[in-house]
């Protein structure tokens, strides 16, 4: 009984996923596609005052693929460290992410749309998460040309209470990918912010995050198996008067099931 429900989700999973394109998903931009598989990140941010907080995880966890052209994520706290006598180091917030891939083609076409609902719960320590749970609506599209792609994704992270405590914000990332030989892809991403109510109305905050993934390293030899580790890094680079830090070092790593 156990061994055909996971058949029959294997083979959903194939199923659909050889329905979109092969796109890795970027190092910090939401995808188009929809994926199955288990994440880590790690960030190192440095402020304009030399201040150095790590992020382990950064809010990453499992995402599964339980229906077809759905995707369903489970978003671990991370544990933030700011390496400062000031400030305590402790747990982010827990989040879920729902997504709905509506349109999509492989080679053939080469493109995908989707839409996607988070939603955090302010489970942090010690003001390392949000004070309050929001949702974020989030609208995605990508289209390839060969072997280049380009994803940009709109999204809002509303406050579900106290709007004043935190504001909105409008996020907006855009990933283009170039893959190079079997398994590069080096890859730019513009990350933007604009803030609406809160303490930061009215300022906007952009980086540019030139990166590369390593996708995909199969882990077993059988061509029908999925088992396989995706790794790679960005480097944020603040371009905008106002930024919250400086630059920031991620690093990722992936195991696609």
């Amino acid at each position: 009984m156990h061994r055909a429900i996971f058949k029959a989700w294997e083979d959903r999973v194939r199923a659909t996923s050889a329905r979109q394109p092969g796109w890795p998903v970027p190092v910090i931009s939401p995808s188009s596609v929809i994926v199955q598989l288990a994440r880590v990140d790690f960030v190192h941010q440095y402020t304009s005052t030399h201040a150095e907080t790590w992020n382990y995880d950064n809010g990453k966890g499992v995402n599964l693929i339980p229906f077809a052209r759905t995707e369903f994520d489970i978003n671990l706290p991370s544990y933030i460290q700011h390496n400062s006598p000031t400030v305590k180091d402790g747990a982010g917030d827990v989040s879920f992410v729902g997504k709905y891939r509506m349109f999509a083609a492989n080679e053939g076409g080469n493109y995908s749309t989707a839409v996607q609902m988070a939603f955090s719960v302010p489970t942090g320590s010690y003001k390392n998460g949000t004070a309050v749970s929001t949702i974020t609506p989030t609208v995605i599209g990508g289209k390839g040309f060969g072997k280049f792609d380009v994803q940009s994704a709109v999204g809002g992270i509303l406050p579900t209470s106290s709007v004043n405590t935190i504001g909105r914000t409008i996020s907006w990332n855009t990933a283009a990918q170039r893959k190079v030989g079997k398994y590069f892809w080096p890859e730019l991403e513009a990350n933007a912010s604009y803030y609406h109510g809160g303490p930061n109305d009215g300022k906007n905050q952009v980086f540019l995050t030139p990166g590369v993934i390593v996708s995909k390293i199969k882990l077993r030899s059988d061509p029908k198996d999925r088992l396989g580790l995706v790794v790679g890094s960005g480097f944020q680079i603040a371009t905008s008067h106002y930024h919250s830090y400086n630059h920031s070092l991620i690093l990722t790593a992936r195991l696609v099931f």
